[in-house]
């Protein structure tokens, strides 16, 4: 068996990022792992519980103005970005690495990991508990519908829905 270790408190503090723009709320019970692989732009809200999973290889950017619900989870070990003014419901996911099928002698828990970058594009919003899984881009203005699991890139300005997410219409034009 593979000997376990913490991964820590997920306690932080704003001089632990790699950087972080002014006007940020952090509200209470918000953990941060590996802040140092964080950057955090100007205005961005955090809401109660959520995580930002850092990882020892991987980056996380989270663009200016972006707000995130309460009990999101956000794991960057294959490298995530999201960009500016992008609405993240609550509970939603987000994953950039995957065990990788190696045949059934090995357990999955125990299979290598396989990381793939994840963007989340400018203006974008993801409804309330979606997952977005590793390798995915979600393109600028496109809408993931509540409770969809995204499997391959969204086009800009899409709004999806669904198990797996499939494009249901495109966002109009403005008036």
């Amino acid at each position: 068996m593979t000997p376990r270790r913490s991964h820590g408190t997920g306690q932080f503090r704003p001089e632990d990022f790699a950087s972080i723009g002014e006007g940020c709320v952090f509200e209470p019970g918000v953990l941060v792992f590996h802040a140092e692989r964080i950057h955090v732009g100007r205005g961005v809200y955090v809401g109660h519980q959520a995580i930002l999973k850092g990882y020892h290889a991987g980056t996380m950017w989270i663009g200016d103005g972006t707000w995130i619900g309460q009990q999101c989870f956000f794991h960057s070990a294959g490298d995530l970005k999201i960009g500016s003014n992008v609405g993240v419901g609550p509970a939603v996911r987000i994953l950039t690495s995957v065990h990788r099928e190696v045949g059934r002698a090995t357990p999955i828990l125990h299979a290598p990991i396989d990381f793939a970058p994840v963007t989340i594009e400018d203006d974008a919003d993801l409804g309330v508990g979606s997952i977005v899984l590793p390798g995915v881009t979600v393109g600028r203005g496109a809408q993931v519908g509540a409770g969809a699991v995204v499997t391959r890139d969204v086009p800009a300005f899409a709004v999806v829905a669904g198990v797996p997410a499939k494009v249901i219409r495109m966002r109009p034009d403005d008036a």
